[in-house]
């Protein structure tokens, strides 16, 4: 009877979540979706490892934005699914090259990512632009994956436009995330530490001296900065910030 109870009790707070997330994302849309269209998983990551593995049928290829995110293409390559890289254009604002874009597809091309905003480029893409991108998507016969895990963090003129108001013009898979609208970037300063001289240097000495990991900024595209994860039990959290801020500490200069 427990057992029966628990699992009841389990359904009705999936369904219950499911609705709410359906209701606040549909406020940005201009229709409304339903609960059966929202799916929970562990983080994004284990949204892209399920949607990446939907697609990979024998002979499909994925477009990657480039520069983009990195866990796309290590995830593609784990399980033989082809990736082809588009370029996103600096002097059009990091816009997609959709000239490329369907120079590179073909009929076994199953969908192209796009990540807005931008990462690792911190752009914004116009409703213009995302049109145009649905457009072409439309032309391909593919599915657009959108990434939007930052969306609504956002700073400039222009504003975050969900790539699912373009729903009607060509199927969407949108990824989001919960953490991500409570994080504040902070950027290495090497000038104001005694021997580090860029994001490199801080990240391998400070898993020699205090045996913890982050990600140099480089990584991504980004020079001087370094990125941790959360997703680790609260204790050992506080230690590892611990660490780092002894780290620091010991090589801030003397002021």
């Amino acid at each position: 009877m427990f057992t029966a109870y628990y699992s009841k009790f389990q359904l009705f707070i999936k369904y219950s979540c499911n609705r709410a997330i359906a209701v606040y994302l549909s406020r940005d849309l201009p229709y409304k979706l339903s609960s059966d269209e929202v799916f929970l998983t562990l983080g994004c990551t284990q949204a892209i490892e399920v949607i990446l593995s939907v697609l990979a049928r024998p002979g499909a290829n994925l477009l990657l934005p480039r520069p983009g995110y990195p866990y796309y293409e290590a995830r593609a390559a784990f399980i033989n699914l082809e990736v082809r890289h588009f370029d996103l254009l600096p002097s059009k604002g990091w816009e997609v090259d959709l000239d490329a874009v369907e120079a590179l597809a073909d009929d076994n091309t199953a969908a192209m990512v796009i990540i807005n905003p931008g990462n690792p480029c911190g752009n914004v893409f116009t409703y213009e632009h995302l049109k145009k991108v649905a457009e072409t998507a439309r032309r391909l016969g593919i599915i657009v994956i959108a990434d939007v895990v930052y969306d609504h963090l956002t700073f400039g003129r222009n504003p975050f436009v969900p790539m699912g108001v373009f729903g009607s013009i060509v199927p969407v898979l949108t990824l989001g995330s919960i953490s991500k609208r409570w994080i504040v970037p902070v950027k290495l300063n090497p000038s104001l530490m005694e021997d580090i001289k860029d994001d490199m240097d801080f990240c391998v000495k400070l898993a020699k001296e205090e045996s913890v990991i982050v990600l140099p900024g480089r990584s991504v595209g980004l020079n001087n900065w370094f990125r941790i994860t959360f997703a680790i039990e609260a204790s050992f959290l506080t230690e590892g910030l611990g660490r780092i801020k002894s780290f620091y500490r010991r090589h801030a200069k003397i002021q």
